[in-house]
């Protein structure tokens, strides 16, 4: 029995590196789309990270570019294509509208094109998210909960989300949809609100700075660990019939709480060290959100299995030995006498 093959976009993100590590381990032949927008060589550092750079072939393609992913679907005759390449930060997104439209939202319909055309039996997953609930209309939110997004990226993630539907029901083929509520990991970029609280707190540890800026604290998330998402991504590609899932752990926490989280963790005092700052909140903010992950359970038996605490430990603990390694890197270094 030949092996399944799989074409991450976003293979260089969070969840494409775990997605790719999940997949590795169960034998699968993996490719991974990479757009270059400059001579610079694409960020290869999570996958560097977990191992797993040298088992996963990498193809140039763009999502807004139809004849490259037409190519690059060509080139790995994918059983299973998941879509995790957008531009993926909130904030961002109020600065780059046009760009955020253009990647996250049409590059999604790039690609579903690109499998009608080239590999209509191929199982499609696409990365939609619990932003797009945005102002809740729901207190719980759920698959069946209307959508409400609030920001550019938001909008452009809602197009993706019912486009992939759309392909579904008028061309047939499977495709669905993981509404992922927030998921984190020590593989997190910076700019993002539970990394950047992680390492300020290891840097406030380590004497490298005195205070954590952040902007609207009392907003409220459902927040997972990546690993156990990535696996939900999986289950959804495994079943008879594509459909819609959410993921979530059906726990909600405030910036605030989940700060004091990794404050407590370090031993400090979040108080003394904590800043509010007006210009860090958002344009239009999401204040709560709250996933449903009912039918998650019942349909794929999928549940989650790290905690919120254990995952702040983690991602502290991490960012406090990288920080320490970097500072031992660059000390100078003592002659002996």
């Amino acid at each position: 029995m030949s092996k399944k093959t799989a074409l991450i976009t976003g293979i260089t993100g969070q969840d494409g590196a775990y997605l790719a590590q999940l997949l590795l381990d169960k034998d699968y032949r993996v490719f991974g789309l990479t757009p270059r927008r400059s001579t610079s060589d694409v960020n290869l550092k999570r996958l560097e990270s977990l191992g797993i750079v040298r088992n996963i072939t990498l193809i140039d393609g763009d999502l807004g570019d139809l004849s490259s992913l037409i190519r690059a679907v060509q080139m790995a005759q994918p059983d299973e294509v998941y879509n995790l390449g957008a531009q993926s930060f909130v904030q961002a997104s109020w600065q780059q509208p046009l760009l955020t439209g253009q990647i996250t939202g049409l590059g999604a319909a790039h690609l579903l094109e690109s499998l009608r055309i080239a590999k209509p039996d191929a199982r499609f997953y696409q990365a939609s998210t619990s932003e797009m609930y945005g102002l809740v209309q729901e207190p719980i939110q759920s698959e069946a909960t209307p959508f409400y997004p609030r920001s550019p990226y938001a909008v452009a993630k809602l197009y993706a989300h019912w486009m992939t539907v759309n392909y579904r029901e008028s061309f047939g083929l499977f495709a669905c949809s993981g509404i992922l509520f927030n998921h984190e990991s020590p593989l997190r970029g910076l700019e993002f609100v539970t990394r950047k609280v992680t390492d300020g707190v290891a840097r406030i540890k380590l004497g490298l700075e005195k205070e954590l800026r952040l902007g609207n604290i009392d907003a409220k998330r459902d927040w997972g660990h990546a690993r156990d998402y990535v696996q939900a991504m999986w289950l959804m590609l495994q079943q008879k019939e594509a459909e819609d899932f959410v993921i979530a752990t059906g726990r909600t926490t405030s910036v605030r709480d989940m700060c004091r989280i990794a404050f407590d963790v370090a031993g400090l005092s979040m108080e003394e060290h904590l800043v509010i700052d007006p210009e860090l909140f958002r344009p239009a903010e999401v204040d709560i959100l709250l996933g449903n992950p009912a039918k998650a359970k019942a349909k794929l038996g999928w549940e989650p299995r790290v905690s919120l605490e254990e995952m702040i430990s983690e991602m502290y603990y991490t960012d406090l030995e990288r920080l320490k390694t970097s500072a031992q890197a660059h000390s100078p270094v003592q002659e002996q006498a």
